[in-house]
């Protein structure tokens, strides 16, 4: 056991040396061959995942190995192409669940994969049109299919709050981490490429300089992010994740959503059954519940109306306890941010695109010092304004005992004008 340790372990430094020679400068096609020298031709993809979390642990920054993350799968892709979706289906077949997770993923990449096909052909007929040519048809097939590429942020969303809780449970959070910062270029470039859609109605070369600078780039990202999920992510989590893990990711999907394909090819049943879920309180949480009554300041409540009374509120609340831990959240009507119940006992940094992490710990430093008692953000998106606020929760000793965040969409709010009084109500 000890040599099979100790060749494993020679394993992961030949390949972060391979890595760092890389970031180094090192020639692609010289670095190829050295794995294929030192390492044959096969690696799992829990060794890929290993040797980055490896390096982030020894002080390599994220969006170093961000940066350069499709290198790294050019290196090595002839390993792992072709040689795992045996292995895939084979655990999925054994997992138990009715519409296995991976299942679920790799239905919504081939239907992005076929809407990428037909936007590589519009937008290679757009590019060859003759300046000035009125291209207002192509521009609104182009629409028509960029909306529904503007779905992935609901896969990317699913993989963000879901599945990477469960990763970081058993110890991955570099990868998910570098992952996450890529589905940020991808939202930007799809959003960019929106915009350039809405503003076109005649071919010149300046739609055409945009096709080869940002839309081809952007297409070509999601195919990779494609491939780095099939053969890196998601047989890495075939191998971590248990079955139990996989029915409760199943049943946390419905209530952000599928991308491209329909509910009824997800099967109706497994929609029900995640919807049912997420207006459930955690296991983990329901025996430390008391029966009966709380005394609540002044007054007296029970569970149920507590809850209740959270989730009436026209806010969003989570609680984040002192050790930086999601504990809390409100379930109300009206959804701003995704909060499915993989999100409890996760780590707040870890819940925020790596890009916004140090102004995260750097409100909690804050909290945690009394140097400030809330800090407030606003944002507009899908029409609505949204005021973000966060307050440090201190006990009677004025001892720091977690972060309160309340979001409300308060755009019905800023639009009010004039009065109405309690004696004009009907």
């Amino acid at each position: 056991m000890s040599e099979l340790i100790d060749n494993r372990r020679k394993r992961q430094e030949q390949l972060k040396a391979i890595i760092r020679d890389l970031h180094a400068g090192a020639d692609l096609e010289e670095i190829k061959q050295r794995f294929k020298e030192l390492l044959g031709e096969v690696v799992s993809p829990s060794e890929i995942s290993e040797m980055e979390q490896a390096l982030i642990n020894e002080g390599m920054p994220v969006e170093e190995i961000q940066a350069l993350c499709d290198v790294h799968v050019a290196v090595f892709r002839e390993a792992l192409d072709n040689k795992l979706n045996a292995a895939v289906e084979e655990s999925v077949a054994d997992s138990g669940t009715k519409i296995h997770p991976v299942q679920v993923f790799k239905a919504e990449n081939k239907a992005v994969s076929r809407v990428i096909d037909q936007v590589d052909a519009l937008v290679d007929q757009i590019a060859q049109a003759a300046v000035g040519t009125d291209v207002t048809e192509h521009m609104q097939r182009w629409q028509s299919l960029h909306q529904r590429l503007m779905e992935l942020d609901k896969h990317y969303r699913r993989k963000e709050n879901i599945l990477f809780p469960y990763l970081e449970k058993h110890g991955i959070t570099g990868p998910p981490s570098v992952m996450w910062g890529i589905h940020d270029q991808i939202r930007a470039g799809l959003k960019k490429t929106n915009q350039l859609i809405s503003s076109t109605v005649t071919a010149d070369r300046g739609l055409t300089q945009q096709i080869a600078e940002l839309v081809k780039p952007c297409l070509n990202s999601i195919k990779e992010m494609i491939y780095k999920e099939e053969n890196i992510l998601f047989p890495m989590c075939l191998e971590l994740l248990t079955d139990q893990e996989w029915q409760e990711i199943a049943d946390q999907s419905g209530e952000i959503g599928y991308t491209i394909i329909s509910h009824a090819e997800l099967a109706e049943q497994t929609q029900e059954e995640a919807e049912a879920e997420a207006d459930a309180p955690g296991e983990d949480w329901q025996g430390q519940i008391p029966e009966g009554l709380l005394k609540i300041g002044p007054g007296y409540l029970s569970v149920e109306e507590i809850t209740r009374i959270f989730n009436t509120l026209p806010i969003d609340i989570t609680f984040v306890d002192k050790t930086d831990r999601v504990r809390y959240f409100s379930q109300g009507k009206e959804r701003v941010f995704d909060r499915p119940p993989a999100v409890i006992g996760r780590k707040v940094q870890n819940c925020h695109p790596p890009a916004s992490v140090h102004i995260v710990n750097k409100i909690l430093s804050d909290f945690k010092n009394h140097k400030r008692d809330h800090a407030d953000f606003w944002i507009q998106s899908r029409g609505m304004f949204i005021h973000i606020r966060y307050y440090a929760v201190y006990d009677d000793q004025n001892q720091y005992l977690g972060t309160l965040e309340v979001t409300q969409n308060i755009q019905p709010l800023r639009e009010l004008t004039g009065e109405k009084r309690i004696d004009d109500f009907q």
